[in-house]
């Protein structure tokens, strides 16, 4: 349950830094979706 719960708020925490990049436009769309996979593999 413990392990669930910090691999939630570490996903909204990913998601909101993947927000903000994607508004500055800090990373390419590639290089988003290759981020994405990296924390789906890291939360399952």
């Amino acid at each position: 349950m413990n392990k669930l719960m910090t691999s939630v708020i570490a996903f909204g925490a990913g998601m909101a830094a993947y927000n903000v990049a994607q508004r500055n436009n800090v990373m390419t769309g590639r290089q988003m979706r290759k981020m994405q996979r990296k924390i789906k593999r890291a939360i399952f």
